[in-house]
């Protein structure tokens, strides 16, 4: 038989590919998509990382927090070794996105392992808040979510729930301590976000907070 340069090369990847390995990236991330448990634990078995990323750079957690693919992600999280403070590409968080979809049990999973409720940056609390997940909001509070928490362009969670949230996400945050004298990078403040989306009752609801705090002495 000749040799050419493909089958030297196939022979060559044939002998050393690592054990389990071949054709294991494709068997991954399919069944993350049909959410098929058995094979991932089949895979897990043979030493696939369950931290492997897809094409576009996602860890496998996150793909399946997306999907979603609830048992999945059940099963990833108790592999030794998940990093569930790894991030995609947009510098996101597995907590992140519990958060934004208001899955406050993953959430509370996510933080018994350690994952990071005050990421620099946008914060778990900021998509809480975007979403009006209040349940996820508390949760994230209580366990010491720093409140005015500010993105790369100065927005806090008020200022994200003043433009995308409900009413009743702005009251949580006020409630709780959140600051509405605080603007963002473009000079934009919680009652402007408000304003500018529209939302008339959490614009009365900043505004009455502010007055609170004129009476009060405080700027």
């Amino acid at each position: 038989m000749r040799l050419t340069r493909r089958t030297v090369f196939a022979a060559w990847l044939a002998a050393f590919a690592l054990p389990g390995r071949a054709g294991s990236y494709e068997d991954f991330f399919t069944a993350i998509e049909k959410d098929d448990v058995v094979v991932l634990q089949q895979l897990f078995a043979r030493g696939f990382d369950p931290n492997t990323v897809n094409p576009k750079g996602v860890p496998a957690l996150m793909v399946a927090i997306r999907g979603p693919a609830p048992k999945t992600v059940q099963a990833l999280l108790k592999q030794p070794g998940i990093k569930v403070e790894a991030r995609n590409p947009q510098d996101e968080s597995a907590l992140m996105l519990a958060a934004f979809v208001g899955n406050l049990e993953l959430c509370m999973l996510l933080v018994d392992l350690d994952a990071d409720v005050n990421k620099p940056g946008w914060a778990p609390l900021h998509y809480a808040a975007t979403n009006s997940h209040t349940a996820v909001m508390q949760f994230l509070l209580d366990n010491f979510a720093y409140i005015d928490a500010a993105s790369p362009n100065g927005t806090t969670p008020l200022m994200m729930a003043a433009m995308y949230g409900s009413a009743s996400a702005v009251k949580l945050l006020l409630e709780g301590g959140a600051d509405p004298t605080l603007k963002n990078d473009k000079d934009l403040s919680a009652m402007d976000f408000a304003r500018q989306a529209g939302k008339a009752e959490s614009e009365q609801i900043v505004a009455a907070f502010l007055r609170g705090r004129r009476a009060k002495g405080a700027w």
